[in-house]
């Protein structure tokens, strides 16, 4: 087992829990399946657990770190030849901007208090990213991988499927970890869609529709989007004003926010 540097201490303030179970990091590696040329970027690599195993795969890795500390052990480790550091936050640097942007691959276990910002940071620029392998909460990759009807779908996952295609790939249990989380972790890869201008367009409206509509989820689509369609528009684009949030497709959401956009621009 893996375990982290006395140097390392987990800071309660950057949502760390390091990965320590050498099948599991074998596991994970496995699934991002880095390869010498990839474009890898890592979000996060704490005391390396990860960093190691893909720099022997792939000989070369940029890593993306908050923590100062971290980044002064990391960048004087002798054994992580072919580790480029950034000391950011990486939800304030710009894809696009790296070496590699168009082909790059992200992957991390991310701090669970800001997941969702830094996956929508990231799908935002998903022009410049091919792969996205990301260690999450079990319940917020069951979240976004959900499909219509079910309580776990949500506008998290209306918007993330919206930009990606969203694969679970394995469970991860809390024992992996030091300290252990109070929750079970999981792998979800997320594959960017090719999105041409338009729909990317949608994006802000298609998040104006899925608040309002998820934000009274309870209520019927009649009532809770009654501020932006009336029962006739809704009909008009087949959506039944009976249902509720949870019963509507990506897709319905979609046709929702172009007829939106549509009369905002009229």
């Amino acid at each position: 087992m893996a375990l982290p540097s006395p140097h390392m201490r987990a800071r309660k303030r950057f949502g760390q829990n390091f990965l320590v179970d050498d099948y599991v990091i074998g596991q994970i590696v496995d699934a991002i399946n880095p390869k010498p040329g990839d474009n890898l970027i890592e979000i996060g690599p704490g005391h390396a657990a990860l960093t190691r195993p893909v720099l022997e795969r792939a000989h070369a890795l940029t890593a993306i770190e908050l923590d100062r500390d971290l980044v002064e052990i990391l960048s004087h480790d002798p054994f992580l030849k072919g580790l480029n550091l950034i000391s950011s936050d990486a939800l304030k640097i710009d894809f696009s901007t790296l070496p590699g942007a168009g082909s790059l691959r992200v992957f991390g276990n991310l701090p669970y208090n800001i997941t969702s910002p830094i996956i929508f940071h990231l799908l935002k620029q998903s022009g410049s990213i091919i792969d996205m392998h990301f260690m999450l909460q079990k319940e917020v990759v069951e979240r976004l991988a959900a499909g219509p009807g079910g309580h776990d779908y949500g506008r998290l996952t209306v918007m993330t499927q919206f930009y990606a295609e969203v694969i679970p790939m394995l469970v991860v249990p809390p024992k992996a970890f030091r300290p252990a989380p109070k929750v079970t972790s999981a792998v979800v890869r997320l594959i960017p869609r090719k999105l041409d201008s338009e729909r990317l367009q949608l994006a802000e409206t298609l998040n104006t529709v899925t608040t309002a509509a998820f934000g009274a989820r309870r209520k019927t689509l009649r009532n809770a989007l009654g501020k932006l369609f009336s029962q006739e528009e809704l009909t008009a684009l087949n959506i039944d004003p009976i249902a509720r949030a949870e019963n509507l497709s990506v897709e319905q959401y979609v046709s929702l926010a172009k007829a939106l956009k549509l009369r905002e621009e009229q």
